[in-house]
């Protein structure tokens, strides 16, 4: 069943208008079930995920299979959240004295944003409240606790940044495109 599944996707491929109308009525049939309102027709939301119905997600998007994503998150155009990303936290009050934390309410919550370009490696968690900026990588696994600069790669638990995603040159090329008209193009392979 696995060999016929990649063989009818590898034909679909070679088919683009067709390939891309189907991802666009599968998404479409998530948003309906699930009552997202506010996701790009373009973006792409894989099997099994768990998000918030308040989500917002921008042009040509992408959300990995099992995601869970909390109330709260805006998510920018051509950004990418691998497998079982996870977006949680700050949702609850631990600090009252003499009140189990069930009982002690929830804080204002606080909205996450992911920029535009973002690339977000699988099994990674987000606490809620953060911002990662435009054309950041997230590495797989990776905690992320405090908001990320635009550009930077983190990795590691707590995340920090190892390095930037590019020179001071190609850092305005890639912001020029950003800012630009929204751009199609040929998408990288599902799993």
């Amino acid at each position: 069943m696995k060999e016929l599944k990649a063989d009818v996707r590898c034909r679909l491929k070679s088919h683009e208008q067709l390939y891309r109308w189907l991802r666009t009525l599968r998404t479409r049939l998530q948003c309906w079930r699930h009552g997202l309102h506010d996701v790009d027709k373009t973006a792409y939301i894989a099997t099994g995920s768990s998000l918030s119905d308040d989500i917002d997600i921008g042009p040509y998007a992408y959300v990995g299979p099992r995601a869970m994503i909390c109330p709260g998150v805006q998510i920018g155009a051509y950004s990418m959240l691998g497998p079982r990303v996870t977006i949680v936290g700050r949702d609850h009050r631990f600090d009252v004295p003499g009140v189990p934390t069930i009982f002690s309410g929830r804080p204002e919550s606080l909205r996450t944003v992911i920029e535009a370009d973002v690339w977000i490696g699988a099994c990674s968690t987000l606490i809620g409240g953060i911002r990662i900026g435009r054309g950041s990588v997230v590495a797989a696994g990776s905690v992320v606790t405090h908001d990320v600069p635009p550009f930077s790669i983190v990795a590691g638990v707590p995340a920090r940044v190892i390095r930037k995603r590019f020179d001071t040159d190609g850092e305005q090329i890639h912001s020029h495109m950003l800012n630009g008209p929204i751009v199609d193009g040929k998408f990288c392979s599902d799993i």
